[in-house]
């Protein structure tokens, strides 16, 4: 089991948006590319930092 939370908020990491955790990515990005049409690979080739354990975690 992951020991950290998946997403994050604090107001002095962009403004306190939801981000994956250790990261400065906005979870709102990954709804974006999603309702966008574009797929999670894509997302996760645009936005190392995140993990594929993260974002599978959240569905």
């Amino acid at each position: 089991m992951n020991e950290h939370p998946l997403i994050s908020e604090d107001r002095d990491i962009l403004g306190g948006l939801p981000v994956f955790y250790g990261t400065r990515v906005p979870v709102q990005n990954l709804v974006d590319y999603l309702t966008t049409g574009e797929t999670i690979d894509a997302f996760l080739d645009d936005f190392p930092a995140v993990t594929r354990e993260q974002v599978d975690s959240l569905s």
